[in-house]
């Protein structure tokens, strides 16, 4: 059954451990990434875009998948479908298909608005159970249509949006979407910090997982990250998987073009990734 994030972050934040949202793109990663949280008995947030959404068919088709997946596979660990960089109206369609946790990034709005919309936000979630991500400043790069200018988030704009009541925080230090630049100067965790500590305890979310160093993800999680989002890492390892397996040839060998075979290479990378990831993250063992 599918759950809200809240549980999981809490338990994380007090931890000292992160979750990891893995977003889906289609049957392949959602079937990788529930067995690879199952296989290390760790809980997972699939994230889904409101694009990723719309490619497979609409938030309907992505919860009937997602529920029909877990049962079929009896998946035990706790599992919360996300909608990720939600619109306000895409978040009302999310909540209404069964989505168990929603994003609405209102960080492009000047931040009246979007404390007036999240606290609406917080209402309706509230009422359903479900968990709330919100955004301060923006997340630089481009995911799924969604772009942002990379802005340091304020740390008074953070308090003030963590205060209305959200299970979970996003908010701008740096992070981009994609794959870092040569010159990209780091993480602030000097931005990090001072939003830590004025947010009352609610989990932080470091959107941009793709490319961090290592050293990074841990120092961010000591300073109160207890969720982590990768995509385009899953997404190059796929690429590449599925690339090495039709440039051996093995596409045109016997029935090596089923579509089980020709995609079995990229979802075994995905698996790799996730665990990777998971083990990075801390959170293996933690369901």
């Amino acid at each position: 059954m599918l759950v809200s994030a809240k549980e999981m972050l809490n338990k994380a934040k007090a931890g000292k451990y992160a979750v990891g949202q893995f977003n889906i793109n289609n049957l392949e990663w959602t079937k990788a990434i529930l067995l690879t949280a199952q296989e290390n008995n760790s809980p997972v947030i699939l994230g889904v875009s409101e694009g990723a959404a719309k490619y497979m068919c609409g938030f309907k088709t992505v919860v009937g998948m997602v529920n029909g997946m877990m049962e079929e596979l009896n998946i035990t660990v706790p599992v919360a479908i996300h909608l990720d960089h939600g619109s306000y109206e895409g978040a009302l369609k999310a909540m209404e298909a069964g989505f168990s946790s929603i994003m609405f990034d209102g960080s492009h709005y000047p931040i009246d608005e979007n404390i007036a919309k999240t606290k609406e936000m917080v209402k309706l979630t509230s009422e359903k159970g479900l968990s709330l991500e919100a955004e301060v400043g923006s997340i630089g790069g481009e995911e799924d249509g969604v772009v942002g200018a990379g802005e340091i988030a304020d740390a008074n704009e953070c308090k003030a949006i963590a205060d209305l009541g959200v299970t979970m925080l996003a908010a701008g230090i740096g992070n981009i979407h994609g794959v870092y630049p040569e010159n990209w100067q780091g993480l602030s965790f000097e931005a990090l910090e001072a939003i830590s500590k004025v947010t009352n305890n609610v989990p932080l979310v470091l959107h941009g997982g793709t490319g961090i160093p290592e050293d990074m993800i841990k120092k961010a999680i000591s300073l109160g990250v207890s969720k982590i989002n990768v995509n385009t890492e899953c997404q190059l390892a796929f690429a590449e998987g599925t690339r090495k397996y039709i440039e051996a040839g093995k596409d045109t060998q016997g029935k090596g073009f089923d579509p089980r075979k020709l995609l079995a290479p990229g979802f075994e990378a995905i698996k790799a990734t996730v665990k990777e990831k998971m083990e990075l993250f801390g959170s293996i063992n933690q369901a």
